[in-house]
């Protein structure tokens, strides 16, 4: 299940929700595919019979069986969802390539750790870093890339003095 909303308030005295919309568009809200609301830890599906935006991130949406206000306060502060999974974006694998900040060696990448927000490389140092383990985590930023070379494998950062 993907989260895509949130309900905000009850809206009117009919069942009306304001839901917050996350990580789409209110117009990529398929109005034929049910969505789904958490009652007692089940998903529970709900059919949109309206939906009228608001901006791009808020609608008040009306959905079967909450036909009234009561109904509506009963949902309000929880989840939308929709069955499905989030596609990944294809983000790099360097792997085995060759580190270097400013030019200088620092290892071999050894894998890489997806942490939400900030991927992250692990290397291997060519040369011992005093107390270190054997493997480092090194935070992959675009402002810290210099260059990339594919052909070669090395890519170059800018790392902070002290990070390694």
């Amino acid at each position: 299940m993907l989260q895509i909303a949130k309900i905000l308030k009850s809206h009117g005295t009919d069942g009306g929700l304001l839901i917050g919309v996350r990580d789409i568009e209110v117009g990529q809200i398929d109005l034929q595919e049910p969505v789904f609301i958490e009652f007692d830890g089940l998903p529970v599906p709900f059919f949109i019979q309206d939906l009228q935006p608001r901006g791009t991130s808020k609608a008040v949406i009306h959905l079967n069986d909450i036909v009234s206000l009561e109904d509506a306060e009963e949902v309000v502060g929880r989840s939308v969802y929709i069955e499905g999974e989030w596609e990944e974006e294809d983000e790099p694998d360097f792997t085995g390539w060759t580190l270097l900040c400013r030019g200088e060696r620092v290892g071999t990448v050894s894998g890489m750790e997806p942490i939400p927000g900030n991927l992250c490389l692990y290397v291997r140092p060519s040369q011992p870093l005093g107390d270190t383990p054997d493997e480092v985590l090194i935070p992959l930023h675009p402002d810290l890339v210099i260059s990339v070379d594919e052909e070669q494998q090395l890519l170059d950062l800018d790392l902070p003095a002290g990070l390694l």
